[in-house]
């Protein structure tokens, strides 16, 4: 084997998911003001419930074509979204933030490994390695500390949210190319917020004081979330899963700048573990290319 000839092209599709985990990588600040001022169930299907309504004011005409298929595929999408983003809310209040992006970082290889059972889609050997390196980078991003192994309940809890991360890549890769993005998005967006709203019940939450600042930072991540799943519907076509897990390891790497500019500094470790994210992103995007066996040469005085 060799390595091909590696030249720094980006499909539009794997540009804009860059561009949205840049951005996606930004509204950790908001969120953790959020939810100083709304407990986090509550403030998920908020988010969601706003994201859901931008979206079906864009696409009016279209709604009234939503198919069985697309019913399907938005509510089991967005199942996986409130499972994911309220469960990972949740743990952040009895672990500390640093674990959290650790055990959240599991989707990463979970990722190849649902797809590989649920898709018999066996990802490639680079791709693999990709996701290794980015894993380890993500660990050192983390920083955990010496009880790493010790699952209390806001551990397994958030364990269960990178599970549910992991699940919606694979879900938005297997529908995508079959159903109409819009219609899709907004079932699963108004399924996530119906989700999150019900989870509230058994989790004894309740309705908080509607204060300004609690609308203004859920109607602009709702409306950044609407923007975050039409994009990945509509990038995933011809994305693939490992490759956008890969893209969207980036998150962390970008929530870390965003949170210097807000004062904050990273370790020499955190930063090693960044580097680590961009040679997965990198290695990801090399081919390993086979060499042609050479055919063999036929005697032309043996051939009447």
């Amino acid at each position: 084997m060799s390595f091909s000839r590696y030249a720094f092209s980006i499909k539009p599709q794997e540009a804009i998911l860059i561009l949205i985990t840049m951005f996606w990588g930004g509204t950790f600040l908001a969120v953790q003001y959020a939810v100083t001022l709304s407990d986090p169930f509550f403030f998920v299907g908020l988010r969601f419930a706003t994201a859901a309504l931008a979206v079906a004011l864009l696409c009016l005409k279209t709604l009234p074509g939503l198919t069985m298929t697309e019913l399907k595929a938005g509510v089991a999408i967005g199942v996986s979204i409130a499972l994911g983003y309220s469960l990972q809310t949740w743990g952040l209040q009895t672990i500390p933030s640093s674990k959290s992006a650790f055990i959240t970082a599991m989707y990463v290889p979970l990722v190849p490994l649902l797809q590989w059972l649920c898709l018999r889609r066996t990802p490639g050997l680079m791709s693999c390695i990709g996701i290794v390196l980015a894993f380890i980078g993500l660990i050192l991003l983390a920083g955990p500390g010496d009880n790493l192994l010790a699952l209390g309940p806001g551990e397994m809890i958030t364990l269960v949210g990178a599970v549910a991360i992991a699940a919606e890549i694979i879900l938005i890769s297997a529908w995508a190319g079959k159903v109409d993005v819009k219609r899709v998005t907004v079932v699963q967006l108004a399924t996530a917020s119906l989700v999150a709203f019900m989870a509230m019940i058994p989790a004894g939450e309740s309705v908080p004081p509607m204060v300004p600042g609690l609308w203004i930072v859920a109607l602009g991540l709702g409306i950044f979330s609407a923007i975050i799943q039409v994009t990945m519907n509509w990038a995933q076509r011809s994305v693939s899963p490992t490759r956008a897990t890969v893209i969207y390891t980036g998150e962390p790497v970008w929530a870390g700048i965003f949170g210097r500019l807000a004062g904050e500094r990273l370790p020499l470790l955190a930063l090693l573990g960044a580097a680590f994210i961009i040679a997965g992103v990198l290695v990801s995007e090399l081919k390993l290319k086979r060499k042609k066996k050479a055919l063999p040469q036929i005697d032309s005085a043996t051939v009447d």
